[in-house]
């Protein structure tokens, strides 16, 4: 049986996107500490999980990209949750994306835009396009290390109200957005939390863990 976590960064006043869906702010108060931690939650994965439009931005990013987390989230197996079937494995978007990346490097200087390890398993994620309560169900029947959901907002909102969550692992950063997406806010009554662990980095974000009290 694998427990489900929700891994986000998140403002002091508790949006997960700024309005518009920007997220330029979750530079702020991250630095080497924080994200280290932030990989090590990321590679403590069997599964992750995530709504259709953050996979095609993802999917579109982390095969060529070089950066940290780009390792873990290349090669563990990811899933999906959309409505269109195996069909949103084939996005437009995705196609759109890879080519501004392309244009990018080259504009920079770069011929080619090389596919890093594990990149593939992108085009072999599982798509879930049942009932959201018994795909995560059937996810966390499994073995293995705890599937991570990564968002975005809307789908992360979905998994909270129905309760599917079993560890909230939120990145609060230096921050109030004053308006945005936010995290809890389709609730239907207020729901208590208890605090696992906190803990604060150099640059002023702290890591908060919480699991349904």
């Amino acid at each position: 049986m694998r427990k489900l976590i929700l891994k986000m960064s998140v403002s002091i006043d508790g949006f997960v996107g700024g309005e518009a869906g920007k997220v330029d702010w979750i530079f702020r108060g991250t630095d080497a500490v924080a994200i280290a931690w932030t990989v090590e939650t990321v590679w403590n994965a069997s599964l992750h999980i995530m709504g259709s439009r953050t996979f095609h931005d993802m999917a579109a990013y982390w095969p060529t990209s070089s950066e940290v987390f780009a390792p873990p989230m290349n090669r563990i197996p990811k899933a999906v949750f959309s409505r269109r079937g195996r069909a949103t494995l084939k996005g437009g978007n995705t196609t759109m994306a890879l080519k501004n990346a392309i244009r990018a490097n080259a504009e920079a200087g770069r011929e080619s835009v090389e596919s890093q390890p594990g990149a593939e398993s992108w085009a072999d994620a599982y798509v879930a396009s049942g009932d959201l309560a018994e795909e995560i169900a059937t996810l966390k029947a499994q073995e293995g290390k705890p599937i991570v959901a990564h968002g975005g907002a809307s789908f992360a909102r979905s998994l909270v109200a129905l309760g599917l969550i079993d560890e909230y692992h939120l990145l609060v950063h230096p921050v109030a957005l004053g308006k945005g997406l936010a995290l809890f806010s389709d609730l239907a009554a207020p729901r208590s939390l208890e605090l696992m662990s906190s803990t604060a980095f150099p640059g002023g974000a702290v890591a908060q863990l919480y699991r349904p009290a």
